[in-house]
């Protein structure tokens, strides 16, 4: 049996899933949008996306969309995990839902982290370098993973096209697929759990004492 508090914080971690598959689509809807006019190349994709602010209509708001939804998808995200954890959804059954959180958030912070040199721009070229050193220091895969993501040499068009690709096509099909599953999982678990919910039973008003 569970309480009816227990299955408030299970709605909303329902509701909280619901704009995680939103602001997935919202990402991708925009980020589909933009890649009509973005140029995936050193020097080029600076000078597009400058170039969708300011002349393509409504470029500006819809770069702003696409950059809001992708933040507000990481925190929607761990706020959603540390709800359903109030919730003591900790059950066999909730397994997916954990599992597909779990990775709906790193999924989120890799689209992020990706999209930092996406610009071209001075602040993200150096956060890429510096973080890239990092990376490049991971025992035994450091040196492939960074092969892998810079193309090579070093960092270049090429980069920015393997990025570019790990972002719009492989991460963002994984965000709007782990979404959905994770919504689909926490659908199913909170319909099977209406009929737990403890019915507390109401106890009889007291007696008025008897005049002696």
């Amino acid at each position: 049996m569970i309480s009816t508090y227990d299955f408030r914080l299970r709605r909303m971690a329902t509701i909280l899933s619901v704009a995680i598959v939103t602001l997935s689509a919202i990402a991708a809807i925009s980020g589909v949008l933009l890649s009509f006019y973005y140029e995936p190349a050193a020097g080029g994709a600076y000078q597009s996306l400058k170039w969708i602010d300011t002349e393509v209509t409504n470029g500006l708001l819809i770069h702003s969309i696409h950059d809001s939804a992708g933040t507000l998808l990481i925190g929607v995200s761990l706020i959603q995990m540390v709800v359903m954890f109030l919730g003591r959804q900790f059950r066999s059954s909730w397994l997916i839902a954990w599992i597909s959180g779990i990775f709906l958030i790193l999924n989120a912070i890799g689209l992020a982290w990706t999209a930092i040199i996406l610009d071209w721009s001075q602040d993200g070229y150096w956060r890429f370098r510096i973080e890239l050193s990092t990376i490049e220091a991971i025992p035994l895969i450091g040196s492939t993973l960074r092969d892998v993501l810079v193309g090579g040499g070093a960092v270049n068009t090429t980069t920015v096209e393997h990025l570019y690709t790990i972002h719009s096509y492989l991460l963002s099909a994984g965000a709007i697929l782990l979404s959905v599953v994770h919504l689909w999982s926490i659908l199913k678990q909170e319909k099977e759990m209406k009929g737990e919910i403890a019915v507390t039973p109401k106890l009889p008003a007291p007696k008025e004492a008897e005049l002696t």
